[in-house]
Order: C-alpha cells, then sequence, then structure tokens
C-alpha cells in the first residue's frame, strides 16, 4: 500500500500574523506616504537579513525589477540580457522600460543563465545582465560579475526564488549592484503581493526610493517631483505581515534545504530520474521549486506532461513547468510590443536556444516548495510516487510491443 503524501499548507502562519496585522487596522495608519512605521521597520529588517545596506519594498516582484534596471542607469534602447527560462516578467520589464531584451540559453544542470551563451549575446549595446537564481539554486554571479567588470555592465540579479538563501555565506540577491525579490503569494515568504530591491550602493537606493515615491527626493517638497516615479509603495499592513513572516524565514528555509537534499537522495535512484546538480558553493538552498529532470526515453516515451499528469494523480503537488521559453511567448513571438528603436525591433522567431527548450519540452518537472516543509516520510513517499509511476510507464510502452 503507497504512503499517504503530506502537503504543508501555504502559507505558514500564526498568531503573531494576524496580532502584526490587526495592531495596523487598530492604528488607523494603513498607508505610508512618507515610507515610514512598519514599511521603515520592515525595509531594514530585510536589508540587515540579508548582509545589504538598503532595501526597498515595492508593490511587487515586476516592479523591483523595473526600478532597479531604471536606478542602475539603463536608457531607451539598451540591451539586456535575460534567461528565457524564467517568469515573464524577467524579459517583460525590459521591453517595458524600453529596452531590448536579449536572451542567452541556461546551463543544463542547473537552468540558470550560462555565462558562455552570455558573453556570446553581449553587443556594444549591452547594458546589463539579470541572472536568475532559478527554484532557488545559485547563478554564477562571479562569471557574471567578470563580465560586467570588462564590458562596463551592470548585474542585477533575480532573486525572486532566492529567499534565504546563501552562497559561499552570502545572501542570495546582495551578490551584485542590486537584488529583487517577490513576496507574491507562492513565494518563500509572502505578503499575498509585494517585492523589495536591496543593494549596496548609496546611488541606486536613492534612485529606487524616489521612483517608488512618485519622483520625490529627499529633502524636497512634497508636490515637487524629480523623476518618472509612481506610486509603488507597498502598505503598513503588507509591511507589518512581511516583518512577522520574515522571523520564520531561515527556518524553513533550512527544512526546504534538508529535504531537498534527502529527495536528491532518493530520485537518483529511480531510472529515468536525474535531480539537478548541486551548486559547489551554495551552502543553503532555498529550494522554491524542487525539480528533477525526466528522460522520456527511460519510462516508454511517455511525455512528460502525461508523467507530470500521473505523479499529481498520486498526490505529488508537482507541474510540468513552463510550456515554452520566454522568446516563444507570443508577445515576443509576434512582435506585439514595441520597442524604443522600431527599425531594431529583434526577430524573436529566430532565437533558438536548445538547453531551455529541451527543459521546457522533455525534461523539466517542478514540485512546489511547501512540500518541502514536510516530513521525511513525505519526501520518502514522494520518491516511491515517481518511481511507481515510471515502472507502471515502462510497463504499458513494453505492453504495446
Amino acid at each position: 500500500m503507497e504512503a499517504k503524501i503530506k502537503v504543508t499548507e501555504w502559507p505558514e502562519r500564526d498568531e503573531t500574523d494576524i496580532e502584526a496585522v490587526v495592531a495596523i487596522l487598530r492604528s488607523g495608519k494603513w498607508g505610508s506616504p512618507d515610507l515610514g512605521g512598519a514599511i521603515k521597520t520592515f525595509d531594514e529588517e530585510f536589508a540587515a537579513y540579508n548582509g545589504s545596506r538598503f532595501a526597498a519594498s515595492v508593490v511587487n516582484g515586476s516592479v523591483a525589477l523595473r526600478v532597479a534596471l531604471l536606478a542602475l542607469g539603463v536608457k531607451p534602447g539598451d540591451e539586456v540580457i535575460v534567461p528565457p527560462y524564467t517568469f515573464f516578467a524577467t524579459a517583460s520589464i525590459v521591453a517595458e522600460t524600453n529596452c531590448v531584451p536579449v536572451f542567452a540559453d541556461i546551463e543544463p544542470g542547473t537552468y540558470n543563465l550560462d555565462p558562455v551563451a552570455v558573453e556570446a549575446a553581449i553587443t556594444p549595446r549591452t547594458r546589463a545582465i539579470i541572472p536568475v537564481h532559478f527554484a532557488g539554486a545559485a547563478a554564477n554571479m562571479e562569471a557574471f560579475q567578470r563580465l560586467a567588470a570588462r564590458h562596463g555592465l551592470v548585474v542585477i540579479e533575480d532573486a525572486c526564488h532566492g529567499h534565504g538563501g546563501e552562497y559561499r555565506g552570502r545572501k542570495l540577491g546582495s551578490l551584485a549592484d542590486a537584488g529583487c525579490f517577490s513576496f507574491q503569494s507562492s513565494k518563500n515568504m509572502t505578503s499575498g503581493e509585494g517585492g523589495a530591491v536591496i543593494t549596496d550602493r548609496e546611488d541606486a537606493f536613492d534612485m529606487v526610493n524616489s521612483l517608488r515615491n512618485c519622483g520625490r527626493v529627499k529633502g524636497g517638497q512634497w508636490y515637487e517631483h524629480h523623476h518618472l516615479g509612481c506610486n509603488y509603495r507597498i502598505t503598513q499592513l503588507q509591511a507589518a505581515l512581511l516583518s512577522a513572516q520574515l522571523k520564520r524565514l531561515e527556518g524553513q528555509t533550512r527544512r526546504r534545504h534538508d529535504n531537498g537534499l534527502y529527495l536528491d537522495s532518493l530520485i537518483e535512484k529511480v531510472e529515468g530520474m536525474r535531480p539537478m546538480d548541486p551548486v559547489p558553493g551554495q551552502n543553503l538552498h532555498p529550494r522554491h521549486i524542487y525539480m528533477f529532470r525526466y528522460n522520456p526515453g527511460a519510462c516508454g516515451g511517455t511525455s512528460k506532461v502525461e508523467f507530470a499528469r500521473r505523479l499529481a494523480e498520486k498526490g505529488v503537488p508537482c507541474f510540468r513547468g513552463y510550456p515554452e521559453p520566454l522568446y516563444r511567448q507570443p508577445v515576443f513571438r509576434n512582435s506585439s510590443f514595441l520597442s524604443y528603436d522600431q527599425a531594431r525591433r529583434v526577430d524573436y522567431t529566430r532565437v533558438h536556444c536548445p538547453v531551455a527548450e529541451k527543459a521546457c519540452h522533455e525534461e523539466a518537472v517542478w514540485i512546489y516548495q511547501n512540500f518541502l516543509l514536510g516530513s521525511r516520510e513525505d519526501m520518502e513517499a514522494a520518491a516511491a510516487a515517481v518511481g511507481s509511476v515510471a515502472k507502471a510507464l515502462r510497463e504499458e510502452a513494453a505492453r504495446k510491443k
């Protein structure tokens, strides 16, 4: 008889979260145009937690990426190198800032941006690189920093999967000119929606601060606007909730890290399955997604989609992941967005990133992060389900021959 698979409810919460929000409700001070109160408290706590000088909370992770790009000096028409295997916003915010997204392929072992592919994509118009710590696996930041120094570029970490993760003892998001986070409902730390930018650069922080607060600047008048900013502030309610959530992040991260390693050790024993490669030097993996690689050829030629469907039927909270790389999304494929320089509109139908395409079409299977908050017995039950489905698929294929 198969063991029952239990899935930890997400988000985890208790009375401290409720009390934090109720205190703000009772105060009557729900917003904070001056960025004080609970917003200031959270920003300072989040900066300290990540070992950064500054943090600025904003309405979501997409906006965090956008204002970070602007604060670090990208100009209309600049090229920004991004991975094709990531959420839409990593590329869409580049277009929103009137810049040109340039897709470089990913590494087969981590699904993170490949530094070799990035170097090949650099042109005189390149201004920035946005590596993603995909699923929480640390991107090769040393390689990107070397490229940036050689070519005069800025580097922005998309750490929207990276909450609490560490690389060589430093928090993900603190390894470049700026790091960006999301607090959307699925993320490892959440207030339903929200985001943040962290940085050690005071000039970048001052600009992010201005852009999130309608273009105001320190020492300026209330109705005095120096930059084309907007109201990207979070509310006092969200900030209070984030401060409460931050207190449990470290413990949750270590649970995901340990369970992820244990699940890796079980998955690698299943025929046709491979865990993702470990990142040398990553001492704490936040596992926003637990991923493993599926081999259709070892399972009777059955598609990844069908495998994931059957695995989900057994109670494993899994998903087939992205169906296509970003450059095949209609907005890019049909050139339905407008870049700053219409004469330079990119033909994304010509882009081909074979590793990303294989991840989308054949390999990548995702398990949701909250499952890793369970017990070792839950990990064993999930691995047993993976083995059971794979075996059934091989047997079905053999009977058809």
